[in-house]
């Protein structure tokens, strides 16, 4: 349905949600690709697999000179670019992102910025020497290089070298931050450019088009579709307001006119928002239920020695922390023991009666 009624032609995936046999153990023929009937993406539609998600969860652990950090569904991890390039040949997408020296919760320091452009060289090297390998039995992937979200001349020898050495291998070009599309070199900016910034909106996808994005990959629909904002705008827009007037970017599916269906026709624009509006009153109150039914639990186990029955009775379960003053009185009462005695000795002079 969201290939045939929208403009959506690909799929963006993040190989840190697939640390598991179950998508590697896909059976498939000759020539699919098992990410792709693992996900059951129509094959018009393009599949484009980075190593993380966008936006994505801060790692704890930095990048390291083999690896970036990455947050799987079972933890923090480490991805290292021969596991990488094996994963792209096993996953068979249309697209791959090289793996690019950026955290993107941390602004990178002087040192840092040294060497960011040296490590996504030498990954991307790596990457293309390990995906050309194998060509006769994996089907060759487009790679799009990473362009670091940092000034031109700070990434100036690793942008060069693809220019000169690696040029017919790079297919396009992956921005983290719409201020770095001018440092593509001049030679290449011909190729494509996927981006995986910041976008709020649709007024900043027409900002960083005009900048030269020509693709994006677009959290905010999701975010807005979680709060029930169904986007109806046109561009360009199909009426005019001369009146100072400014149209609504959608609907907002909470509104009770959309629980009500006059027409039945199967996925008629009236029946959609129908649907999606039961979706977002079951998700309320299943969250609503889970809620009451797990915190109520959870507060009798945590903190129930603080609980009482009524005003005049003793708590319900016994105190497990006491405050380290009453610890210290204690131990200031002992004789001190001498550094060479044995826990006999301890024993004897009453340390483990005064603190129990």
């Amino acid at each position: 349905m969201a290939g045939d009624r929208t403009g959506i032609t690909g799929i963006y995936t993040a190989l840190e949600d697939y640390q598991t046999p179950a998508v590697y153990q896909m059976p498939v023929a000759e020539g699919q690709s098992r990410l792709r009937r693992f996900i059951a993406l129509q094959d018009k539609s393009w599949l484009v697999l980075g190593p993380r998600r966008h936006p994505p969860v801060p790692a704890r652990a930095a990048n390291t000179n083999v690896s970036i950090a990455i947050q799987t569904a079972v933890g923090f991890s480490t991805l290292e670019t021969d596991d990488y390039v094996e994963a792209v040949q096993e996953l068979s997408p249309d697209i791959v992102l090289g793996l690019a020296d950026y955290e993107y919760s941390k602004t990178p320091g002087v040192k840092r910025l040294e060497k960011m452009g040296d490590r996504t060289l030498e990954w991307t090297q790596a990457m293309l020497k390990g995906l050309d390998e194998n060509t006769d039995r994996v089907p060759r992937v487009a790679f799009f290089a990473p362009v670091l979200p940092i000034e031109a001349g700070q990434q100036s020898f690793y942008l060069e070298t693809l220019t000169s050495e690696l040029a017919d291998r790079i297919a396009g070009w992956t921005i983290y931050d719409s201020a770095s599309v001018d440092a593509v070199p001049a030679k290449m900016q011909h190729l494509p450019r996927l981006a995986l910034t910041n976008v709020r909106g649709p007024h900043d996808v027409l900002d960083q088009v005009s900048l030269g994005i020509d693709a994006f990959v677009l959290a905010f629909i999701g975010s807005a579709t979680d709060r029930g904002l169904a986007f109806t705008f046109n561009f360009p827009p199909s009426e005019s307001c001369e009146d100072g007037r400014r149209l609504e970017l959608g609907i907002n599916l909470w509104t009770t006119t959309y629980t009500i269906i006059t027409s039945w026709t199967h996925f008629s624009p009236e029946y959609v928002a129908a649907f999606v509006r039961a979706l977002l009153s079951m998700i309320e109150r299943t969250s609503t239920r889970d809620f009451k039914k797990n915190y109520l639990l959870v507060q009798g186990k945590a903190q129930g020695y603080q609980i009482k029955s009524g005003p005049s009775e003793s708590r319900r379960n016994p105190q497990s922390f006491r405050s380290l003053n009453d610890a210290e009185a204690k131990v200031a009462q002992t004789i001190a023991p001498n550094p060479t005695a044995e826990g006999t000795d301890l024993e004897a002079l009453g340390f483990a009666e005064l603190l129990a």
